[in-house]
């Protein structure tokens, strides 16, 4: 459910205001010329009353944005960043408040609105005047919940935008502008002029959004990021059947984002993109068991390859419960929710050093073949104490320990 979204400029200059003083915002006042003003996604979040964690401040000013943010940074005695020497753009970081000032590029104040990304992030405070500055409309924008741009070069100067649309389906709930997603179609194969990580990063804020599940469909219907390799290595599933409410509220927080990278991205592009070593192991790991699943009943499974799957899925397993027949799903996640349960969370009576010890052995395959064993014996309730464990090891080397001439 949406916040009660501002409507009135009263109201949000008021609440703006308040904003600006509450995160010890207003003392940067004295250093910013006249002409100065307050613009982007800061507005945007105060007009639809919206918190986050970290706060980014957007100011334009009229020149010399890092000479003013340099000396702004030295008062307070915060990190100060040169973003783009050239276009003087510099960052000032004060705790988990992220404060950009950047030059003003066009002569007017509303030529430099109309060269922004979007209406909704177009909209300026302009703090001589005290007064709001919409020449596009955007706060009608946000009370209908849409995305719009004014103009489809202001997207092609910097192609990530095209992706920040299904970050704000997905982190605002918003509705793509019919002509938006035209362009959309026609332009989706440009977001290859941009850096790898930036694009990591507008993906990761979109299956982390409180509305990922429709961003997701919404680049699936629009073969966002479809390439030669994905035709034939893709495992899709149809997103709009899956009872998502069998997770509870902190399992879909932790672990539908890497299911949902797993149904837009193949393993070639997480590694082009630059996701990290452990999402790029795991999602190989997900594709490797929904594979095998294609080919073999879940039914069917040796007690190994049963045994083998929990243990390689155990710290994700519910990015893995959709690719299951419906009828097993509840079941296996209370039984993952059970931590004693030894299937669904392998453990051990002996560790490598209780055996080194009592049965002589040294490090090496043996060893680590015989606590796979061992383990997956507890997992089928064939072993109950130490005891039975030192024996049932014992039992094993004689059986599998080389033997020697």
């Amino acid at each position: 459910m949406k916040s009660r979204i501002l409507t009135d400029h009263t109201l949000i200059i008021d609440e703006l205001e308040t904003s600006i003083k509450f995160h010890n915002l207003n003392f940067i006042l004295d250093f910013l010329p006249k002409g100065s003003y307050l613009v982007g996604g800061y507005i945007r979040d105060i007009i639809l009353g919206r918190e986050t964690e970290k706060v980014d401040v957007d100011i334009v000013v009229p020149f010399n944005a890092i000479e003013i943010g340099k000396k702004i940074a030295d008062n307070i005695g915060s990190k100060f960043i040169i973003l783009d020497e050239k276009r003087e753009v510099a960052r000032i970081i004060l705790n988990q408040i992220y404060i950009d000032i950047a030059n003003q590029v066009s002569s007017t104040i509303e030529e430099d609105l109309s060269s922004r990304d979007f209406s909704i992030n177009s909209i300026a405070f302009l703090f001589d005047k005290k007064c709001l500055f919409d020449p596009l409309n955007g706060l009608k924008d946000i009370e209908i919940s849409l995305l719009r741009t004014h103009s489809e070069n202001n997207l092609l100067n910097d192609p990530l935008r095209i992706l920040r649309c299904f970050r704000f389906v997905s982190e605002l709930n918003f509705t793509i502008d019919f002509n938006l997603i035209t362009f959309i179609k026609k332009n989706k194969g440009k977001l290859y002029l941009v850096a790898n990580e930036r694009i990591n990063y507008e993906i990761q804020k979109i299956v982390h959004g409180a509305n990922a599940l429709d961003a997701v469909l919404l680049i699936k219907k629009l073969n966002i990021f479809v390439n030669n390799n994905s035709s034939e290595d893709s495992f899709f599933l149809d997103l709009e059947k899956i009872n998502y409410a069998e997770l509870n509220q902190e399992e879909k927080e932790k672990y539908l984002p890497l299911f949902f990278i797993s149904q837009i991205l193949d393993e070639v592009s997480l590694e082009q993109l630059k996701f990290s070593r452990a999402e790029i192991g795991k999602t190989k790991l997900l594709r490797k068991w929904h594979f095998l699943l294609e080919k073999k009943n879940i039914t069917q499974l040796t007690e190994s390859d049963r045994f083998a799957l929990h243990k390689e899925l155990e710290m994700f397993l519910p990015s893995f419960i959709f690719y299951l027949p419906k009828n097993l799903r509840l079941d296996w996640l209370q039984r993952w929710r059970d931590k004693d349960d030894k299937l669904f969370h392998p453990s051990n009576l002996l560790n490598g050093n209780i055996i080194k010890k009592y049965l002589k052995i040294q490090d090496g395959p043996i060893l680590g073949e015989l606590l796979n064993y061992l383990s997956k014996e507890l997992a089928y309730k064939r072993l109950n104490n130490f005891d039975e464990a030192i024996y049932k090891a014992k039992r094993w080397i004689e059986q599998n320990a080389p033997k020697c001439d």
